[in-house]
C-alpha cells in the first residue's frame, strides 16, 4: 500500500493543477469573506419574513471566516474528482492497473493520498478567509470575534469541513471518470441547484428537514453556521452528523465507482 500511495502522490505533485486550483481557490474565499463582511453589515439585510436581520457579532464573523465551506468548496471537490479522472483522460489508468492490479486498493491510495492536500485546502481556506475577512469587518466597523473560542473551533471546522469535500471529490471522479462530465456536473450541482433548492426550502418548511441531508448543507453543519443559516434561510444538522453525511456520499460514490467502472475492463 506504501508504494501505491508514493506513486499517487508523485502524481499529483508533477502537475501544477494542485497548487492552480489553491490558488483560485484562495481568491475566492478573499472575495467573499470581504462580500459577506460588508453586506452583512452595511448592506440592507432581510430575512424570510421580509425583516430586518439581527445577526449577532459571533455569527456575523463566523458567517464571514466560513465564507470558503459556503461557497469556494467547488475548488477541493474538483481537485478531488480530476486526482482520479486524469488518469482515464490521459490513459495512465492502465499502466496504473499494471503496477497494482487491486481495484480496491488503488482507490485507497488516492484517497489517502489526497489527505494532506485536503488539509492543505483547508488550512488554506481558513487563513485566507480570517486575513481577507477580518479588516472588511474592522472596516464595516463590526467586531472581529478574534478572541473568541467559538470562532478558531469553526476555523478548525473550516479545515475539517473543506478537507472532506476534497474526499466526495476523489469519491465522484471514481464513480464518473469522464473528467469533463464529472466537472461540470459537481459545478452545477453545487453552484446552482442546490442553492436554488436550499434557498426554496427555506421557503417551505416541510422541505427544510430534507435540505439538511444535502452535501453542501452537511459540510455547513461541520462548522456550524452558514451564509444560510445565518440569513434565516437553513437550519443545520449536529457538527458530527455533517461531517459524517458529507464523507458518506464520497464513501458511496467511491463504492459505488468500485462496483461498476473499476470492475470493467479498462485499456
Amino acid at each position: 500500500m506504501s508504494a501505491a500511495i508514493r506513486s499517487e502522490l508523485r502524481k499529483i505533485l508533477t502537475t501544477r493543477l494542485w497548487w492552480a486550483l489553491l490558488a483560485m481557490m484562495a481568491v475566492a474565499v478573499a472575495f467573499f469573506a470581504v462580500v459577506f463582511a460588508l453586506a452583512l453589515t452595511l448592506g440592507d439585510t432581510t430575512g424570510p419574513d421580509g425583516q430586518p436581520l439581527a445577526i449577532e457579532p459571533s455569527h456575523l464573523a463566523l458567517t464571514v471566516y466560513t465564507a470558503g465551506v459556503s461557497l469556494a468548496y467547488v475548488f477541493p471537490l474538483a481537485f478531488g474528482a480530476i486526482i482520479v479522472t486524469s488518469e482515464f483522460r490521459h490513459r495512465t489508468i492502465a499502466t496504473t492497473l499494471l503496477a497494482e492490479p487491486r481495484r480496491a486498493r488503488v482507490i485507497t491510495a488516492k484517497l489517502l493520498a489526497a489527505i494532506p492536500f485536503a488539509l492543505l485546502y483547508g488550512l488554506v481556506a481558513a487563513a485566507v478567509a480570517v486575513a481577507a475577512g477580518a479588516p472588511a469587518l474592522a472596516l464595516a466597523g463590526a467586531e472581529t470575534m478574534l478572541g473568541d473560542a467559538e470562532v478558531w473551533r469553526a476555523l478548525g471546522a473550516t479545515v475539517a469541513a473543506m478537507a472532506a469535500w476534497t474526499l466526495v471529490g476523489v469519491g465522484f471522479g471514481t464513480a464518473v471518470t469522464h473528467q469533463v462530465g464529472v466537472i461540470v456536473g459537481l459545478i452545477v450541482w453545487t453552484q446552482l441547484v442546490e442553492p436554488l433548492v436550499r434557498l426554496a426550502a427555506g421557503f417551505w418548511s416541510a422541505a427544510a428537514p430534507i435540505a439538511r441531508f444535502l452535501p453542501g448543507a452537511a459540510g455547513e453543519a461541520v462548522v456550524g453556521t452558514s451564509f444560510y443559516s445565518a440569513s434565516g434561510l437553513a437550519t443545520l444538522l449536529p457538527a458530527w452528523a455533517g461531517l459524517l453525511v458529507l464523507l458518506g456520499y464520497g464513501l458511496v460514490a467511491a463504492a459505488i465507482g468500485w462496483r461498476t467502472t473499476f470492475r470493467h475492463d479498462i485499456s
